[in-house]
């Protein structure tokens, strides 16, 4: 019998506004959609509003088989929802409303009965600008087992982040995902200087990780342990949209990583899953067999 992993992705659950519409969003709830296309049994730990955008994002997760007892619905604040604007190259432009349900995503009974099963729990920066979520990420956190993977995916956006969240974090974390936009704020924030493999060899020391992750776009990206690195770079294709890119490749990382893969092949594979999502509308189409392994 193949092992099915325990994953849960924490944070932000909304709905991004393009110019043609709305599409479901919120890394931690795309990841856990793509989790679960590569078999893992998935959760989302976030809370959406008592309106039609709430109903409609529990729904999407039930359809894509994610577990939503994680999931809160709050009478005060309404469903997340984000205006993105793509530029000429895809890439995605945010302006996210504060003040909603996923800013005050509250602890719960359902929460302490399956975060200790937990494999492996993705969470980023962004939904800890509330004090209210970040205490629950803290406990979420706190709960998990000792082998369990904490992945800080540090999604930065707009002025939702600081030293002091993207320092405990770490601390929390052993393992850490950023793009080539965030690495030079990290490490503005830390106080080093290098080329990228010496800053995350450093991130790497300095808060114990298991591995750090670069993403660089088209030009691949970089994974380091203390001991290995590699770099790939994605197969070319037409970019649609790079919305949920970012999050298929941590979900790929990490199902490979538990899989006990090496660096080389989770590699490979994470650029090939997130560039099949840039060709596609939406950030979490349904993917091709030969990128489900």
């Amino acid at each position: 019998m193949v092992e099915s992993f325990k994953i849960a992705g924490l944070g932000e659950v909304l709905w991004d506004a393009f110019p043609e519409g709305e599409k479901f969003g919120g890394a931690p709830a795309n990841f856990a959609c793509h989790c679960h296309s590569l078999g893992a049994e998935t959760y989302v730990i976030s809370c959406v509003g008592n309106d039609e955008r709430g109903v409609k994002a529990r729904a999407f997760l039930d359809n894509h088989g994610v577990n939503t007892s994680g999931l809160t619905t709050s009478d005060e604040q309404e469903t997340g929802v984000v205006l993105v604007t793509l530029d000429a190259n895809g890439r995605p432009d945010y302006e996210i409303k504060e003040g909603v349900a996923w800013d005050y995503v509250p602890w719960t009974g359902e929460m302490t009965s399956f975060v200790p099963q937990l494999d492996a729990i993705c969470f980023g920066s962004l939904c800890q600008r509330n004090e209210i979520t970040r205490e629950t990420v803290k406990k979420c956190l706190a709960a998990t087992k000792p082998e369990c993977l904490r992945v800080f995916d540090i999604n930065i956006r707009q002025s939702f982040y600081s030293t002091e969240i993207i320092n405990s974090s770490l601390e929390a974390s052993n393992v850490l995902k950023l793009n080539d936009e965030e690495l030079p704020i990290v490490a503005a924030m830390l106080g080093v200087s290098g080329s990228n493999e010496e800053l995350l060899g450093v991130i790497i020391e300095k808060y114990e990780l298991e591995l750090a992750i670069l993403t660089c776009g088209p030009e691949g990206a970089l994974m380091m342990t203390s001991g290995e690195s590699n770099c790939a770079v994605p197969p070319r294709g037409s970019v649609v949209s790079t919305v949920g890119a970012g999050d298929s490749f941590a979900a790929a990382t990490v199902m490979g990583f538990l899989k006990g893969r090496s660096l080389v092949d989770i590699n490979k594979h994470a650029n090939e899953l997130a560039a099949y999502v840039c060709t596609q509308h939406g950030a979490v189409p349904v993917l091709p067999a030969e990128l489900i392994k």
